[in-house]
Order: structure tokens, then C-alpha cells, then sequence
């Protein structure tokens, strides 16, 4: 494959699965298991990750560095690699700004590592034909970053040009597709306030059935994940400001999504509980940590 080991930081939900399709087509795939939660080490286990005792031997080991965290830590674990020597190929594939990608290339500049830029679109990679890798930057490095996934379930996508045109890509694709689910559930708690929620929910069923208005089971799923949106909107804030475009909507989602982290990770939340939080001001439960760091 053109390639020695391969290096995941850290994978969470979505990161093991992408570490898994490239353990699929024959990578071994090294990862750092200090710290991090029985969840974690649980999927490692399960998807063939190995083990590397601490950062410096991942990066003397790895040819490949796959960065797959939450973007408020994108640039502190681009950090933690540089300052481990790393030599080769580092994959930011975060939901980060083109500017925070600007700043992650600058931790790099003038070592011998390539940045490449991804940005990961859809769920969790399991079967072909839902999530994609779109890369941007030095045409060899994409390069090299596309075989490895090529034909896995983890489709690699090309973008002509430099750092900066993935995460471009990624972030407008999530403020249609997140925002989305503010915007309902904004909807569901104006309606509930007044009383009118079973009816709002009925007229949505009928004009709108695959929108996330269509019913409280819909809002359900972004519970669970608000703490990880909620530094993503103000990536895509950020973004939407550097063009000259408004950053409003992006901003009130991400004030949505803060006060859903009570229920990080918790797959028993229900819309109603995301609406009531919205209605009161206040989290309706304290199931997870209620931190908003990433999960250890």
C-alpha cells in the first residue's frame, strides 16, 4: 500500500470506524489507549487497532496520522504530534474552519511533515456509499491518503486545490445538515410554549415527513452528539465570517446545541427532553459528564 503504519488520534465514534476501514484494507493501524475510556479501548479492540506506548513511538512508527477529534482540539493534538517528531503525513480530518486549518498547517511548518486537509461527510463508515473523505492539498500526500481508503466503505473524494477547500466543503454541508435540527427543534419549542406542538408535528408529518420536524424522534439523535456540534458552529461561524457571510444562524445553533451537553453520549434522551430543555432554559437531565470535553 505505499505505506508503514498508520496512526489514529483518537478515535472516538467515528474515528474507529475510519480507523477500521483502514485496518479493512490492510493498514495496521497504531492508536493511544492512555487515558481513554472502556469504550474506547472496547472498539480498538474490536476494529484491530494496536496499541503505541506513548506519542513518540506512534509518530516514529507511522507514516500516516489521522486527526479525528472534536474541533476544539484539532490544533492541540496537531501540536502534541509535531512535538513528537513526527515525519510524514498528517491528516487533519476535523470539522475546522479553512482558517483553523491554516493554523494547524502553520504547528507543521518547516518539519518534514504534509498536511493534508479531510473532511469526513455522512455516519460512521459501515457500508459503501454514505460517508465520504474529501481531501485537498499537496497532490502526492491526497494521493497517498485516497489509496489507502480506496475501495473500503470510506469513500475518498479528491478536491483539486489547496489546504483549506475540504473543510470548506465539510462545514457547509454540516450547517445545511445541523442547523437543520436547531431550527426544528427551535420550531417544536415555540410551538410547545404555546401549546401547539402536537399540532406543529402533525402539519409537519404531512408537508415535511423527512425533515427532522417530522416528529420528536427525529430531534432525538442530535442530543447525544450537541456537545461535539456546538465548537463545530462556531467553526462554521467563523468560516461564514471570513467570506462576508452571515454567521447568525450558525452562532444560535451552537447556543442550541450548549444546552444539550448535559446529555452527552446518552442514547435514552428524547426529543421531548431536548425541546423541554429549550422551553427552560436549563438541561433536563445530567446524564453523561456535562463537561463538553472530549471523550477519554
Amino acid at each position: 500500500m505505499g505505506h508503514r503504519d498508520v496512526g489514529i488520534l483518537h478515535p472516538g465514534a467515528m474515528g474507529a470506524r475510519v480507523a477500521a476501514q483502514a485496518v479493512a484494507a490492510g493498514a495496521v493501524v497504531r492508536w493511544l489507549p492512555q487515558g481513554r475510556s472502556a469504550a474506547s479501548r472496547e472498539r480498538a479492540a474490536e476494529y484491530g487497532l494496536l496499541s503505541a506506548a506513548n506519542i513518540r513511538e506512534l509518530a516514529a512508527t507511522c507514516e500516516i496520522v489521522l486527526s479525528v477529534c472534536p474541533p476544539a482540539a484539532a490544533l492541540d493534538v496537531a501540536g502534541q504530534v509535531a512535538a513528537a517528531g513526527f515525519h510524514g503525513v498528517y491528516v487533519d480530518a476535523n470539522a475546522v474552519s479553512p482558517e483553523r486549518m491554516a493554523d494547524i498547517s502553520g504547528v507543521f511548518e518547516g518539519g518534514a511533515v504534509t498536511v493534508v486537509d479531510g473532511g469526513i461527510t455522512g455516519p460512521p463508515p459501515r457500508e459503501a456509499g454514505r460517508t465520504r473523505l474529501y481531501l485537498s492539498g499537496d497532490d502526492t500526500a491526497v494521493a497517498q491518503v485516497f489509496a489507502l481508503f480506496d475501495g473500503t466503505a470510506l469513500t475518498p473524494v479528491t478536491l483539486a486545490g489547496p489546504i483549506g477547500r475540504a473543510s470548506a466543503l465539510k462545514l457547509a454541508f454540516a450547517a445545511y445538515n445541523k442547523i437543520s435540527y436547531a431550527l426544528a427543534a427551535q420550531a417544536c419549542a415555540l410551538a410547545d410554549g404555546h401549546g401547539v406542538l402536537d399540532d406543529l408535528l402533525d402539519l409537519a408529518r404531512s408537508l415535511l415527513p423527512e425533515t427532522p420536524l417530522a416528529g420528536t424522534e427525529h430531534l432525538a439523535g442530535a442530543g447525544p452528539r450537541a456537545w461535539r456540534w456546538e465548537p463545530e458552529m462556531r467553526e462554521i461561524a467563523r468560516a461564514c465570517r471570513a467570506v462576508g457571510a452571515p454567521s447568525g444562524f450558525a452562532e444560535a445553533a451552537a447556543e442550541t446545541f450548549a444546552r444539550w451537553e448535559a446529555h452527552k453520549d446518552d442514547p435514552a434522551v428524547t426529543g421531548e427532553q431536548l425541546i423541554a430543555d429549550l422551553v427552560q432554559g436549563t438541561p433536563s437531565s445530567t446524564s453523561g459528564d456535562g463537561t463538553g470535553l472530549p471523550s477519554r
